[in-house]
């Protein structure tokens, strides 16, 4: 059995009074999909920014290869493998697409004492990784903005990928998509696994994370109400944990079977 590229054990993290998570822990594995699923204010963003390094946990202890992950800042968890795709992307709309590709990590070439941005390498680079994705581009230097919205999350995923992600965090990468484009997004998200990528899929959204997912944790007001493994539990189990199947259970028998 693969060991957990990361493991959360017992995880809080406090805003004051405030309890955002309160004692989450969670394995991630190469090669699987890890579905956190949770309404609105359930904790999801706050824990995967406490795994991304934006923030550090108040108590527990988070390990990374094996290791204590103790990141000060975002880039060092980017460096180290972890790398988060958020829903707005931090794409330039009217900036190519080689040149968002390549954004922070942009190959240089040197004429003499002088550098320059190596737009050959870049273009070359960016058109075979997007065809990867079955994204044929009109051309290199097409804008970003001119993309659909699932085109646009796969340059994404796919400029993680080439900087060597080793956890892929997607933040509701399908939340704002048609059907096709939400087809595409995780179509490619399948191909990630595959490449042995530990996938952590954030979604609100059932249907989306049985279509790809290999486990399927739930949060609620900052704690896990659980994890199951795809097969053992079903859509409508599923669904009634994320919205609070008893509290409306109990609901619907306040109001005489209504709701």
């Amino acid at each position: 059995m693969t060991e957990p590229i990361i493991q959360m054990k017992n995880i809080e993290k406090h805003f004051g009074s405030v309890i955002a998570l309160g004692g989450v822990s969670l394995d991630i594995v190469p090669g699987e999909c890890h579905c956190l699923l949770g309404d609105n204010g359930a904790g999801k963003s706050t824990l995967i920014k406490t795994i991304s390094g934006v923030y550090k946990p108040s108590a527990g202890e988070i390990y990374f290869e094996g290791r204590p992950m103790r990141f000060d800042f975002p880039r060092e968890a980017i460096k180290a493998g972890i790398a988060t795709v958020y829903q707005d992307l931090a794409m330039i709309p009217l900036m190519s697409v080689s040149r968002n590709f390549f954004m922070g990590n942009e190959p240089m070439k040197k004429i003499g004492p002088i550098s320059f941005f190596d737009h050959r390498h870049a273009n070359e680079v960016t058109m075979e990784e997007m065809r990867k994705f079955g994204i044929n581009l009109r051309g290199p230097d097409q804008a970003v903005g001119t993309l659909s919205g699932g085109e646009r999350q796969t340059v994404a995923i796919a400029r993680a990928m080439y900087f060597g992600a080793k956890v892929l965090i997607l933040d509701e990468p399908t939340s704002a998509l048609g059907v096709r484009q939400t087809s595409n997004v995780l179509a490619t998200v399948d191909k990630v696994r595959n490449n042995g990528i530990a996938v952590v899929f954030i979604t609100h959204n059932v249907r989306h994370a049985l279509a790809v997912g290999d486990l399927f944790t739930v949060l609620n007001r900052g704690t896990t109400l659980g994890t199951a493994k795809r097969g053992e539990i079903s859509p409508e189990e599923l669904q009634d944990m994320m919205a609070g199947g008893q509290e409306l259970a109990t609901l619907e028998g306040s109001l005489g079977g209504t709701v």
